[in-house]
């Protein structure tokens, strides 16, 4: 699996992001691309603390889900989506596309980080789950705007 903290991944993701047009429509599921970009800046935010939603620790999500954020195995379409982070309301695309970019150079700056601070839902994450927990959010959301 690939991390958002190494440098070439982080270019890759950079790449697929600019792929992306305000007229570009997803493969599956309602959100536009400025929804999107929006919706993948949460989990970006709470790794680097800048959000903390009320997202409650869950026994059910860390036995079934958890292993699942930073495998190989891809995730299927239309997952259902935490109420805590859909979007909704109408976004600014360019604005929304700039903030994810800076959002995940930040993190991946990151890559020396050792100690973590726990996921509000899932608990303790490591340095490398934490890096391909990102990657695969994104990559999952990126193809579902065939970027």
């Amino acid at each position: 699996m690939k991390s958002l903290f190494e440098e070439s991944t982080l270019q890759e993701i950079e790449n697929r992001i600019d792929q992306i047009s305000d007229t570009t429509s997803p493969a599956w599921g309602k959100m536009n691309a400025s929804q999107m970009f929006h919706h993948c800046q949460f989990p970006l935010k709470i790794a680097l603390q800048k959000e903390h939603p009320e997202l409650k620790p869950n026994f059910l999500a860390k036995l079934f889900f958890k292993k699942s954020m930073y495998n190989d195995k891809p995730w299927k379409k239309n997952l259902p989506t935490h109420s805590k982070l859909k979007v909704e309301d109408q976004k600014e695309f360019e604005s929304e596309k700039q903030q994810l970019l800076e959002l995940t150079k930040e993190f991946s700056n990151q890559r020396d980080k050792q100690q973590w601070d726990p996921h509000p839902m899932f608990g303790k994450f490591t340095r490398d789950q934490w890096g391909k927990m990102q990657y695969k959010h994104l990559d999952h959301h990126l193809k579902q705007f065939n970027a």
